[in-house]
């Protein structure tokens, strides 16, 4: 049987999703380099790029950037977008790389983190950043705020886009947030899919990162800088060191 993940993020998802634009990204990056402090000229890793809308702007920025990710469908829509061909994309499974590290800062954003069923797969996650890493170089991990996602989950939204109606059922399930999104055409044909995260409280996560090797300087609660606080922050912000 295939993961989720192998089945969630391909053409429906780029539907789904369409509101992500790269206005936002540009002003989420500028906060990333004020955390990082890079010349320009580093090299940095974007682990699950996804669509490559912070590869793209991290070039812009005057970094060398490798985006990886394991869809081919929005690997093929982030090359789209890099009409200078500066970014080297690769296919890869976040648990193994074929690459052989000396990035001067690896960034995992907007929860691409916690697909995997056990603590042993996510760990080897942060163990292939800490790899990655020129020893003492910095890395953001941007993941949500289990305590946050509780307390103010929606269980369910629909909107319609070009043309599709798009429900979205959302609920917390043995330690999981899980959305089912549910794609109905014009037809009535229905489309199904599932996206699932392992929830990690701040105490855990951090000492899953002590467990690669990685250091944490800085908890940040959203992009705003603003600090983490468990009830109030949407996200939690890993900004630290390998």
């Amino acid at each position: 049987m295939s993961e989720w993940f192998e089945e969630s993020f391909g053409e429906d998802y780029l539907i789904v999703y369409k509101h992500r634009d790269r206005h936002g990204a540009y002003e989420e990056v500028q906060q990333m380099i004020s955390w990082l402090h890079l010349p320009v000229g580093a090299k940095v890793l974007d682990l699950c790029c996804g669509m490559g809308r912070h590869s793209n702007v991290l070039a812009d920025c005057g970094y060398h950037v490798t985006g990886v990710d394991l869809s081919k469908v929005l690997l093929r829509e982030a090359e789209a977008q890099d009409a200078r061909q500066r970014v080297r994309w690769v296919r890869s499974d976040m648990r193994s790389l074929p690459l052989d590290g000396g990035y001067d800062a690896v960034v995992n954003l907007f929860t691409s983190f916690g697909y995997f069923e056990s603590d042993d797969e996510n760990s080897r996650v942060l163990h292939e950043i800490k790899r990655m890493l020129v020893p003492g170089a910095p890395f953001i991990i941007d993941f949500l705020n289990p305590s946050y996602v509780a307390r103010n989950l929606a269980p369910y939204t629909e909107h319609v886009e070009e043309g599709l109606r798009i429900d979205q059922y959302r609920k917390i399930e043995a330690g999981y947030v899980k959305k089912e999104i549910v794609i109905t055409d014009a037809q009535e044909s229905v489309r199904r899919y599932e996206e699932r995260v392992k929830l990690y409280a701040l105490d855990a996560f951090r000492s899953m990162l002590s467990q690669a090797g990685l250091s944490v300087e800085q908890v940040h609660g959203n992009y705003d800088e603003s600090p983490y606080e468990e009830d109030a922050s949407p996200r939690m912000i890993f900004i630290g060191r390998g």
